[in-house]
């Protein structure tokens, strides 16, 4: 269960980016972050990942309050929750193999696991052709599949996506989407930030629509909304 409590998050001394958010999301669920540019999505993302550290109000994370986690305890939560970004963020010296299996190989896992774990990886995202290619040489949609790939070869509990159809075609953004379902129905917990009413109102998941900083409508099974 990941809950926030009347978190408020200041950014210079006027500028509130969230203001006392109350939400839950259980366990296995996938919800859609919606609204429009400087509303904050980008934000709870970061303060999940603890990236960012509230100015007031509480988050917790199966009753771990993220806020007063040392930093010492940090790559303990980053194995928890894992965030694939809008700009990939791969490393363009490696390939996609190594990519992936880099994050195995911080924690010291075995090298004949971390073959074991990719190779499972490579194959739920179909990017078994892809293996020895470096980045440079792959499609957007492979890109991003990368990017997934590598976040999840770590088995998280909940997956963080940050408007990660964003740079690409109607094809692809439909096959991320299609991907990142498959993954929360084998368990995984999936919040997705994006702008992409289309994908949001192809399915019948939670929307949680925010504007300035709060929550303007949370709907179990949403649509996406536009706000003028």
């Amino acid at each position: 269960m990941l809950k926030f409590e009347k978190v408020n998050k200041k950014f210079g001394p006027e500028f509130f980016s969230l203001s006392d958010l109350d939400f839950e999301i259980a366990d296995g669920e996938f919800v859609f972050l919606t609204g429009p540019s400087g509303a904050g999505k980008t934000t709870i993302l970061r303060l999940i990942l603890r990236d960012l550290k509230p100015n007031s109000g509480k988050i917790t994370l199966d009753n771990l309050e993220l806020g007063k986690l040392k930093s010492s305890q940090l790559p303990n939560l980053r194995q928890k929750v894992a965030m694939v970004f809008q700009d990939f963020r791969l490393l363009f010296d490696r390939t996609v193999f190594e990519n992936i299996a880099l994050a195995l190989e911080l924690r010291g896992i075995k090298q004949k696991e971390i073959e074991s774990r990719v190779k499972a990886i490579l194959e739920l995202t179909s990017l078994t052709n892809c293996l020895n290619l470096f980045p440079l040489q792959l499609s957007g949609g492979e890109l991003q599949r990368t990017c997934l790939a590598r976040a999840l070869v770590g088995e998280p509990k909940i997956l963080l996506a940050d408007e990660p159809t964003g740079n690409l075609d109607p094809k692809n953004a439909r096959g991320i989407l299609d991907l990142l379902i498959k993954i929360n129905k084998m368990g995984t917990t999936v919040v997705m930030a994006t702008h992409n009413a289309e994908l949001v109102n192809s399915t019948k998941n939670r929307v949680i629509n925010l504007n300035k900083g709060k929550i303007t409508r949370d709907v179990k099974e949403g649509k996406y909304e536009e706000i003028d």
